[in-house]
């Protein structure tokens, strides 16, 4: 009896030209891994309509495609039975930018949607909005938390000197 089959992989990944990056993708299925275990990696270009098959695994053997655009950049590092079907590409380049998909099955798990990830190839990684904001939001916690300290220590040295007074 066959179950669903549910693959994961990142969003989105920001890289700089030049460098290489890993495309993470695993998947979750009721049964043991099965010897039969495949994983199929495609690629749509930006502004592309039509994906391309960019790597192969099945039988225990990687398949890289050896006439498109990652043939000589595109390596293999997943563990196959621990469920992991990651790529890893290096020299990355502005023709990079696109959407690769994960698709994987495990026998006899076979149905489910494959994921993608979007790759975007920078000169210089941007600044998300999300580390802007919690530089804020760590900056005013950091201030709360020195006013409080500065509130408390005064508090402590005007009731000594409070006692201080009242003693003699």
């Amino acid at each position: 009896q066959s179950q669903a089959i549910v693959v994961y992989t990142g969003w989105d990944r920001h890289a700089l030209v030049g460098s290489e990056v890993r495309l993470y993708c695993s998947f979750f299925s009721w049964r043991w891994t099965s010897e039969d275990v495949t994983f199929s990696w495609s690629y749509r270009s930006d502004g592309s309509r039509d994906s391309i098959s960019v790597f192969h695994y099945t039988g225990g053997m990687p398949y890289v495609d050896n006439k498109g655009p990652f043939r000589d950049r595109l390596e293999f590092i997943g563990n196959p039975r621990r469920r992991d079907g990651s790529i890893l590409i290096r020299n990355l380049d502005y023709s990079d930018n696109g959407t690769f998909t994960c698709d994987a099955k495990n026998p006899p798990d076979i149905v489910g949607r494959p994921s993608s990830v979007r790759l975007m190839v920078y000169d210089k990684v941007p600044i998300r909005a999300g580390v802007i904001t919690g530089a804020i939001i760590g900056s005013v916690l950091g201030l709360l938390i020195l006013v409080v300290a500065i509130y408390y220590l005064m508090r402590f040295l005007v009731a000594r000197r409070v006692f201080n007074i009242s003693v003699r």
